[in-house]
């Protein structure tokens, strides 16, 4: 597969601040991707580059197999801020019909696409509001619409699910899955662990500047397991010994062990079955993507830190 973005050793400073310190990754063509990082990590600058609204110092940005074109590839980009970017006293409908227009859809184009997305999303009888009538939830449904009706290549969506509730979270989460899989590329950037690993097929962590990880959520979930086990036993054990793993929790009849190196799975079944405890369940526990996000940003700042009291 291709990619829709590739980033090549990009920096941008402000002052003495290093905001993006020699970053490069690629984004595939239709992958739903996180872009990951603690606040002040540098996030906001390195999308700020990748739409036009900055330009990096040094290094390259490709698009779509080309050098980037802020001036004629932003058409091909939606983009949905963290910050609400809509005209407070303009009317629903004339908003979205205005900006669909500089997005560079005729008039009959932009109406024809905005009733589907106001029809597809129940946002009908909106037309003639303000946006300062709307909630919060139904500002970002707007601003949504408005990021993707001229059907972007590339859609990037800073917290889409700020101020949803659970039925318009899951109607939007929708909508993200049915645009990439219409072709759609979509750079998704939350501090919700547990979205971005329901949702997205590859990450990139930063911090301080730097990217720190990069790759597969399942690979990355892979790679920084610790070989626990959660096991669901028929009965409660009594003492529970054995060179082959060490006991990290017990309640009732559910244990999470650590196997100790050199031993197998196959000998944690072993030890229950010589006990004559039947095993009900037995499966394998990985950490999760806010775990792996605190282990890591927490030891950066660490190193940091070490490094400047030497220095």
């Amino acid at each position: 597969m291709s990619n829709i973005l590739e980033l090549h050793n990009l920096k941008k400073y402000f002052a003495t601040q290093k905001a993006v310190d020699d970053t490069s990754f690629n984004i595939e063509k239709g992958s739903i991707f996180g872009l990951l990082g603690p606040n002040g990590a540098g996030k906001t600058t390195l999308l700020r580059m990748i739409t036009g609204i900055f330009y990096p110092d040094s290094g390259e940005i490709i698009f779509d197999g080309k050098r980037f074109d802020p001036q004629n590839d932003i058409v091909k980009i939606g983009y949905m801020p963290e910050e609400r970017g809509l005209y407070k006293k303009m009317k629903i409908g004339e908003q979205a019909l205005y900006l669909a227009q500089l997005k560079g859809l005729s008039k009959s184009e932009a109406m024809e696409k905005i009733k589907f997305w106001f029809t597809r999303l129940e946002m009908q009888s909106w037309w003639n509001k303000k946006l300062e009538d709307l909630s919060k939830g139904m500002s970002q449904k707007l601003q949504f619409v408005i990021t993707v009706l001229h059907e972007p290549k590339l859609i990037i969506l800073d917290e889409p699910f700020s101020g949803l509730d659970p039925v318009n979270a899951n109607l939007i989460k929708d909508e993200i899955y049915g645009l990439a899989q219409r072709g759609s590329t979509i750079i998704f950037s939350t501090h919700r662990m547990e979205q971005v690993e329901e949702i997205c097929d590859h990450i990139v962590l930063v911090n301080l500047g730097k990217k720190i990880l990069d790759g597969t959520v399942s690979k990355i979930k892979q790679d920084f397991k610790e070989n626990k086990f959660g096991i669901q036993l028929d009965g409660v054990p009594g003492s529970v010994n054995s060179p082959a793993f060490e006991l990290v929790d017990q309640k009732a009849g559910q244990l999470t062990v650590k196997i100790n190196e050199g031993f197998r799975s196959n000998d944690v079944l072993q030890y229950f079955i010589q006990q004559n405890i039947n095993v009900a369940g037995f499966n394998e526990i990985l950490p999760s993507l806010n775990d792996i996000f605190i282990k890591l940003v927490e030891g950066t700042h660490s190193t940091t830190r070490s490094f400047q009291k030497v220095s």
